[in-house]
């Protein structure tokens, strides 16, 4: 066997008797970002280096924004958004730690230990954007 980076996690289940089901850290990433695109308010997730380059090389990085650190039966999640202007940005990161968690529980079994929300920035639509600069010509 070829040596490998550490990308997966075993998890125990109690009920086939010694079995293990493997989940790749990119599932549960994965699995983390669909359930933040779907909480009102978040206007994108904000990754690093790594991932502006691959999204350059046109590829998709439905991870982008997400960091997971998985043991045996539970894991921890790390994630960046960008919230959209107007909303109350503790009213939608409760809702993004409430979907999370309820995905990553109910998909994979393992017990999600911490959910850290960063808020890199607020962003306006370009409508808004638009409204904002026109008001200001107006002054």
């Amino acid at each position: 066997m070829s040596e490998e980076k550490k990308t997966s996690t075993d998890v125990s289940s109690v009920e086939s008797g010694g079995d293990r089901i493997i989940f790749a850290d990119d599932v549960i990433a994965t699995i983390a970002a669909l359930a933040v695109s779907d909480v009102e308010g978040v206007s994108g997730m904000s990754g690093g280096v790594v991932e502006g380059i691959t999204e350059m090389l046109g590829k998709k990085n439905y991870t982008k924004g997400v960091k997971v650190k998985v043991t045996q039966e539970e894991t921890s999640v790390d994630i960046s958004v960008s919230i959209k202007y107007g909303y109350i940005i503790k009213d939608v990161c409760k809702k993004i730690l409430l979907e999370v968690r309820n995905a990553i529980e109910n998909m994979t079994g393992l017990r999600v230990v911490e959910i850290k929300v960063l808020v890199q920035s607020v962003t306006l639509d370009p409508n808004e954007q638009e409204k904002a600069h026109t008001a200001k010509r107006k002054e």
